[in-house]
């Protein structure tokens, strides 16, 4: 019994042996794998100070360079595709209004189709409802006439193809009669009108 007791003490002594060798052990490879590391690093600042200047110019320079040629390819694909977006919008910029203005032409052609009507009242009033239409389609997108009733003569909005002399002095400077419509888009002059104006 009691060697038995004895080889159980030592037994358990070797496994404790063997558990503190095994923990000597790791706490040195540890120890070693830090001192590694700590020699690469070192080596490395080592290498960074004895590093060419050069030799970091060349490689910052040829990250600019690289930076600069992807900025460049950028620009130049904006380039096309602004321009391409251009090309579209004038071929196709008319859209709009010709579209608007279709229902207007159809109406024109049933008028002229309409060989039925000799009374010259039915056909007046048709081309009247056909041209108030038309004027309301240019109203809609944002055609508007340039107003030259009892107007003072401004060169922004009317062109002087007449001076009217002897309407007096109340008419001086004034539009007198309009010859041709002037019209603006947006607030902005298409088509000056031509007016006659007091002297």
């Amino acid at each position: 019994m009691n060697e038995e007791k004895n080889i159980n003490i030592e037994g358990e002594s070797q496994e404790e042996k063997n558990e503190a060798q095994a923990a000597e052990t790791q706490a040195q490879e540890t120890e070693n794998t830090q001192e590694t590391l700590e020699q690469e690093t070192s080596e490395e600042a080592q290498e960074e100070e004895t590093k060419d200047p050069l030799d970091t110019a060349l490689d910052e320079i040829a990250k600019l360079k690289d930076q600069l040629l992807r900025t460049v390819a950028e620009f130049e694909n904006y380039k096309k595709r602004t321009l391409k977006e251009k090309a579209e919008l004038i071929l196709n910029g008319g859209e709009k209004t010709i579209t608007a203005i279709l229902p207007v032409l159809d109406d024109f052609e049933r008028a002229l189709a309409d060989t039925h009507t000799d009374d010259p009242a039915a056909i007046k009033e048709g081309m009247d409802l056909i041209f108030k239409k038309f004027i309301k389609t240019l109203e809609g997108l944002g055609v508007q006439k340039i107003d030259t009733t009892d107007k003072d003569f401004d060169v922004d909005y009317h062109e002087a193809i007449a001076m009217v002399p002897g309407m007096g002095d109340d008419k001086k400077g004034k539009v007198i009669d309009c010859v041709q419509t002037g019209y603006m888009l947006n607030d902005k002059v298409i088509r000056h009108a031509k007016v006659a104006v007091g002297q």
